[in-house]
């Protein structure tokens, strides 16, 4: 295969928490960009500020080094300086299946050097907050609009709690988008495939942010709410941090995934 010319390759990073997860990111995203040949990144913010929803300076600082688009899931307006600011930033996205007057969008289509590649997000509703409209019909409709928008390559981000979920998810658009990755639970799964219909698929990318951590929270705060049943405070922790996500091969003429493979990487803080 040329490396150059037959592939498309995607670096997706899964949810980032706290200052911890998004300074190892913001270093580590031009460097992995040129270790990879990495053609467009897309990481998920939606815990980036304090593990909680996400700021304007901090989706800025993700766009500046190197992310061409933040996506999000249940927290996308924990930070209310979000609210006015989504509208005017097309690359942020919140979850497509939002009532129509809600701000913001649930993708965006970009132009590459290689292809014209589509972003979506998309959130579940088994288990999560709040409940949506019928994802799977939201998916419908907006891969009909992406594609009379010239999207050759289309990539989704599903954010949910399932893994039931997120795998029908996975099999209602093989063959019609190049992947579906999921994000929410933290945890890196071990499923990636690539579907009969050549889409590339994980159920979960896992985090950005602390390995001592109870996902990304320091872990005393979240044993005394297991243990008491009490009201406790999820302070993020602190230390070094995993990266993760997924790493994804498409033939961009044909908008099929080529590979996928989990991306896990240790990122020590001085």
């Amino acid at each position: 295969m040329d490396e150059t010319n037959e592939r498309f390759r995607i670096l997706f990073l899964g949810d980032i928490v706290g200052e911890p997860g998004r300074k190892a990111v913001i270093e580590r995203l031009p460097e992995l960009k040129k270790e990879l040949s990495l053609d467009f990144i897309i990481v998920n913010g939606e815990n980036a500020a304090g593990g909680r929803g996400i700021t304007p300076k901090i989706c800025i600082d993700l766009l500046r080094a190197g992310a061409a688009v933040v996506t999000s899931g249940d927290h996308i307006w924990d930070q209310s300086e979000i609210v006015p600011y989504i509208d005017t930033e097309p690359r942020l996205l919140r979850p497509v299946n939002y009532p129509g007057e809600t701000p913001g969008q649930g993708s965006v289509v970009l132009d590459s050097a290689k292809a014209r590649i589509a972003v979506v997000n998309v959130q579940c509703r088994t288990f999560t907050r709040p409940i949506l409209e019928n994802p799977f019909e939201a998916m419908d409709r907006e891969l009909a609009r992406l594609r009379e928008e010239g999207a050759q390559v289309i990539f989704v981000d599903v954010h949910g709690e399932t893994t039931s979920e997120k795998i029908a998810m996975g099999r209602f658009l093989d063959g019609r988008v190049a992947a579906v990755v999921g994000t929410h639970t933290h945890v890196q799964t071990a499923d990636e495939r690539i579907f009969p219909g050549g889409t590339a698929f994980l159920c979960d990318a896992g985090m950005c942010g602390p390995i001592e951590s109870i996902l990304g929270r320091q872990i005393e705060g979240v044993l005394k709410r297991f243990r008491t049943s009490m009201p406790t405070n999820f302070p993020v922790a602190r230390g070094d941090v995993r990266l993760c996500g997924a790493l994804v091969d498409v033939d961009p003429g044909e908008g099929r995934a080529l590979s996928i493979e989990r991306f896990s990487e240790e990122f020590r803080r001085e």
